[in-house]
């Protein structure tokens, strides 16, 4: 099976024999140097000068460590124009006073709105970076500078952009930062990597939960270890995929997904189908993942069962309040230009079958190139 959704991705072979091997001691030399080597390698993902700790948990698990381990802040701001966003929302909820900013789906966040929260006095913001459920990539570098202004910590789920996109905490200023394992890295599901900034701590709060609390993190990673029993394969997994990435380049992987993405929209703009997210000059579609609303002729789940089942293809289908409405297509990981062009045709071959009419893919060629 064709994994062309947004996570979990396509796993390298190199990534899957590096799984095989047999356990090593988490207490032991190895396994401190797998960490030393990921949590350089991170670094260099999330551009950042900051500490990096690993959680065996699903992306969602680092999440929820950087939002209760810094709630000791007073009122947060979320930012929510799609279902992760929202996820953001009801972690926040269960640890702080928070100010929900809602949007409408794949719309652009006011930034408007933001100033005006902070401006009533609350102290951080969380926001998704790159939107998955609606294709859209939230403007990260602005929402930092307005929070910057008001001194207030910021948040950001870069779940699936790191590693997929340009994710500058530094430069930027984001003081937290999360991805997960099985998206734009390229390794299976199970790990959550954390970055965190020094100002973060400010606002430690020790009742976060035991498992979750990322000073414990913090302090056992002095020793090169987790403070618990880490998915030891999963770290076999990620040190490899690191590998890999730095072996292409981080700048040629982010012109990869940027070229891999592009390619799809063209093709959707040939095809003449629409595009879900409606950008403005700082709200971009995603360069991980294309939202295209499902057009006449054919339900969303016509389409994605009949690719599972003649053409072995997996793509994702809309979640929540777009369920039936959209249709999505990931491109980040391990796959290319192959991978997407197999896909798009199969997409044609089954909405010909169902009466329409689509020739495009000389549009997506073009972008992708030799």
């Amino acid at each position: 099976m064709l994994l062309m959704i947004p996570g979990p991705v396509q796993v390298h072979e190199r990534i899957i024999r590096a799984m095989c091997r047999q356990m090593i001691g988490h207490r032991s030399a190895e396994f401190g140097a797998i960490m030393k080597f990921c949590a350089e390698v991170m670094k260099e993902v999330f551009e950042t000068k900051g500490e990096i700790f690993f959680i065996s948990g699903s992306g969602t698990a680092g999440i929820e460590a950087a939002i209760a381990s810094f709630s000791k802040i007073g009122k947060f701001v979320t930012l929510e124009n799609g279902k992760f966003g929202e996820r953001l929302g009801e972690i926040a909820e269960r640890y702080a006073e928070v100010e929900r900013l809602t949007f409408e789906w794949g719309r652009p966040i006011d930034l408007e709105k933001l100033k005006e929260a902070l401006e009533k006095g609350a102290k951080a913001v969380a926001f998704v970076h790159n939107e998955t459920s609606t294709g859209m990539l939230n403007p990260a570098e602005e929402i930092a500078k307005i929070a910057k202004k008001y001194d207030a910590l910021t948040i950001m789920d870069a779940i699936t952009s790191a590693g997929g996109d340009y994710v500058k905490m530094d430069e930027w200023g984001i003081d937290v930062a999360v991805v997960g394992s099985q998206k734009c890295l390229g390794a299976p599901p199970g790990l959550a990597i954390v970055a965190v900034n020094e100002k973060a701590w400010e606002f430690y709060n020790p009742k976060c939960p035991y498992y979750l609390d990322l000073k414990a993190y913090r302090k056992k990673f002095v020793e090169l270890q987790t403070p618990y029993t880490p998915a030891i394969p999963l770290f076999f997994a990620l040190e490899e995929a690191l590998k890999i990435i730095r072996e292409e380049g981080l700048e040629k992987r982010i012109k990869r997904h940027r070229k891999m993405s592009e390619a799809v929209r063209e093709w959707a703009k040939e095809a003449g189908l629409k595009l879900f997210p409606q950008v403005d000059g700082k709200s971009t579609y995603s360069n991980t993942v294309t939202a295209i609303l499902i057009p006449d002729g054919i339900t969303e789940r016509d389409l994605r069962d009949e690719l599972r089942r003649e053409y072995g293809i997996l793509i994702s289908g809309g979640q929540d309040r777009v369920k039936g409405k959209i249709f999505r297509i990931g491109t980040m990981g391990n796959i290319g230009k192959f991978e997407v062009i197999s896909t798009l045709a199969a997409i044609e071959d089954v909405m010909r079958k169902k009466g329409i009419e689509i020739s495009a893919l000389e549009a997506a060629m073009k972008v992708l190139g030799d």
